[in-house]
């Protein structure tokens, strides 16, 4: 497991301790939102290019940032610790988000199962300056 990846399945607990929760009964589930799950989006995909491209690395702190970003976002929203700790480590979710990172790939031409393909991604991100690039480096 990557160091970002690791940081990424704990910073639900981590960050918990951080905010102070909110009423969000009223609030539409955090996959709906697009500034939060594109983004969850844009950082699953570099996690799996920097995982499967051994020419590309992770912006670890770079993207550790970004999360503790999108959980401050998440939370002056009004979302509560356990809504958001519920969304990063649902299974349903991960596997959504999986499915929208393969269509992701695809729709920029490559095949999200090869490591060719990943890579080709992941410089084409870099290559763009898009957020997915900007989480990543070529070695």
């Amino acid at each position: 497991m990557t160091v970002l990846k690791h940081i990424a399945s704990r910073i639900g607990v981590s960050l918990a301790l951080l905010a102070v929760p909110l009423s969000a009964s009223a609030l539409p589930p955090l996959s709906s939102v697009e500034e939060i799950d594109n983004n969850m989006l844009f950082v699953a995909i570099a996690i799996e290019i920097s995982d499967e491209c051994p020419t590309i690395d992770a912006r670890k702190l770079k993207g550790l940032n970004f999360l503790w970003t999108l959980k401050a976002v998440a939370s002056e929203m009004g979302y509560s610790n356990e809504e958001i700790e519920a969304y990063v480590k649902s299974k349903d979710e991960k596997a959504r988000i999986r499915a929208k990172g393969a269509a992701y790939a695809r729709a920029h031409g490559v095949d999200p199962t090869t490591t060719a393909g990943l890579c080709a991604l992941g410089e084409m991100e870099i290559a763009k300056g898009s957020v997915i690039g900007s989480l990543l480096r070529a070695k």
